[in-house]
C-alpha cells in the first residue's frame, strides 16, 4: 500500500524576492505553486497511490480569488478519475480562507472536522486516518491529546497541523511533543506547518514533508512531498522533489581571490556546479561572499559592479536556468589593523583618526544629529538586508565606524599596489 503525504501548499501564494529585478521569471513566479501541485497530482497517478493526505495550509490565508479553488477542484477531478481519494486537513492559513468555508469540493475529497477529531476509514485497505482541522487561525491548544485510540488491526495515520515542540521558525500552533504523538499508538503521523522536511522513525513514523514549493530565499533547497510505502508491516518514507523553481543560497569563500575578476570566476564555478543536481529545475540564487581576502578592498563599495559580474557569469551559464536574487558581501580584509598601525604614513594616521572617532562621544553625537534624519527615511524593509543602514537607523555610529574602517583602509592600501 502506498500513499502520498503533502502539506503547506499555499496555493497561488506569490513568490517573494525576485519580482523587483528586470530579469525575473515573472510567469514562473506567478504559476510556481500551481505547477508544483499539478506535478504532485501527476506523481500520485503515476505511482498508483491508494490515497493522498494534505496536512494543512492548502490555501494561503484570506485569499478571495475563487480561481484558486477552481484550479484545486480541477486537479482533484484528475485524482477522482484515477480512483484516488484525498484526505484534507485545514491548517491555520486555511482557517482564514473564504474558499475553505464556501467552496464545494469534489466527492473524492474528504475533510476533517474542526469541531473535534474525526476518523476516516478505508476498510478495504484497513487504514484509519485521524485528524482535526483548525477552526481559527491561532489554535494554541494541544489537539493531539484529543485524538482517539488507534483502530485495532488497521494502519493508523494521525493527520495534524502543528509546530511540534515549538519550532522556532513557525508560530506555536497546536503545540505537542513527539512523546505525546508516540503515546497515541499510531503507525504514522502526517504533519504540516513546519516548512522543512523532518522524519523521526521511532515508535511511530513522524513526518513533516516540508512545503511543496519554496516561496522565498529562507526556503532554500529541494522541496516537495513524501511517498510512503507500507509492506509486511514495515513503513518506508521516500522524499518526492516536486518544486518547479528552487531557491538556493550559495556561500563562496573568497579567501584565495585577489581581484573582482577572481571572485566572479569562482562564483561562476560554484553556480555551474549547482546545476549538477536537478538541472531541469530553474534556480533563484543568493550569493554570499565570505572569507578574509586580498580582494576585500576591491569589492567594498562596489555592489553594482559586483552584481554585474555575477550576472555576467549567469548569462554565460544560461540565465534561462539561473536568476540572481542578491549578492551579499561579508568578506574581511587580509591586513590586520596592527599591520597598518606599524606603517608611518598617511594610512596609519587615518587608522588612528578612525579609531579615535569611533569612541569620541562628541563626534558620534554630531554624526547622529546630522545624519539620523536621512537614515530615518530609509524604508524599514531595507534594514535587514543592509546591516550598515540598520546600524545608522539605530544611531549606532560607533559600531558603524568600526565596521567601515577596515574596509576603507584595505581599499586604500590596495590602491597603492
Amino acid at each position: 500500500m502506498k500513499f502520498i503525504h503533502a502539506a503547506d501548499i499555499h496555493l497561488d501564494s506569490p513568490l517573494h524576492g525576485l519580482s523587483a529585478y528586470p530579469d525575473a521569471p515573472a510567469a514562473q513566479l506567478r504559476n510556481a505553486s500551481r505547477e508544483a501541485f499539478s506535478q504532485l497530482v501527476e506523481r500520485a497517478i503515476d505511482e498508483g497511490v491508494a490515497f493522498l493526505v494534505i496536512a494543512g495550509d492548502l490555501y494561503d490565508g484570506d485569499w478571495r480569488d475563487h480561481n484558486t479553488g477552481i484550479f484545486f477542484s480541477k486537479e482533484m477531478g484528475r485524482l477522482q478519475r484515477a480512483g484516488i481519494p484525498v484526505f484534507l486537513l485545514f491548517g491555520n492559513h486555511d482557517a482564514e480562507s473564504e474558499m475553505t468555508r464556501k467552496l464545494t469540493l469534489p466527492d473524492n475529497v474528504k475533510t476533517f472536522s474542526a469541531r473535534k477529531p474525526e476518523v476516516h476509514r478505508l476498510d478495504g485497505l484497513k487504514v484509519a486516518l485521524h485528524g482535526q482541522s483548525f477552526r481559527d487561525k491561532a489554535v494554541t491548544d494541544n489537539l493531539a491529546l484529543g485524538y482517539p485510540a488507534p483502530v485495532p488491526g488497521y494502519y493508523n495515520i494521525g493527520v495534524l497541523h502543528t509546530a511540534l515542540e515549538g519550532s522556532a521558525a513557525h508560530a506555536n500552533y497546536a503545540p505537542c511533543s513527539r512523546a505525546e504523538l508516540h503515546a497515541r499508538g499510531y503507525d504514522y503521523w502526517a504533519l504540516g506547518h513546519v516548512h522543512e522536511f523532518q522524519h523521526w522513525a521511532e515508535a511511530s513514523h513522524i513526518v513533516f514533508p516540508g512545503n511543496l514549493q519554496g516561496r522565498q530565499i529562507r526556503e532554500t533547497g529541494r522541496r516537495g512531498a513524501v511517498l510512503v510505502t507500507v509492506e509486511d508491516g514495515q513503513t518506508a518514507v521516500e522524499r518526492l522533489y516536486l518544486d518547479v523553481l528552487r531557491w538556493e543560497s550559495v556561500e563562496v569563500d573568497a579567501s584565495a581571490c585577489v581581484s573582482m575578476g577572481d571572485v566572479a570566476r569562482l562564483v561562476g564555478q560554484q553556480l555551474h556546479a549547482l546545476l549538477a543536481v536537478d538541472a531541469q529545475v530553474p534556480r533563484a540564487v543568493r550569493v554570499t561572499l565570505r572569507g578574509r581576502t586580498p580582494a576585500h578592498g576591491a569589492l567594498f563599495g562596489k555592489a553594482h559592479e559586483l552584481r554585474a559580474e555575477v550576472l555576467g557569469q549567469i548569462a554565460a551559464i544560461g540565465n534561462e536556468r539561473l536568476w540572481l536574487e542578491k549578492v551579499k558581501l561579508a568578506t574581511e580584509p587580509v591586513a590586520e589593523r596592527a599591520d597598518i598601525g606599524a606603517r608611518r604614513d598617511a594610512i596609519a594616521d587615518l587608522q588612528e583618526i578612525l579609531d579615535e572617532a569611533s569612541s569620541d562621544p562628541e563626534f558620534l553625537q554630531k554624526l547622529r544629529t546630522e545624519l539620523q534624519p536621512f537614515f530615518a527615511k530609509v524604508p524599514a524593509d531595507v534594514k535587514e538586508e543592509v546591516p550598515l543602514l540598520a546600524m545608522a537607523r539605530e544611531g549606532d555610529f560607533g559600531r558603524l565606524l568600526q565596521q567601515v574602517s577596515p574596509a576603507l583602509l584595505a581599499s586604500l592600501m590596495d590602491g597603492e599596489k
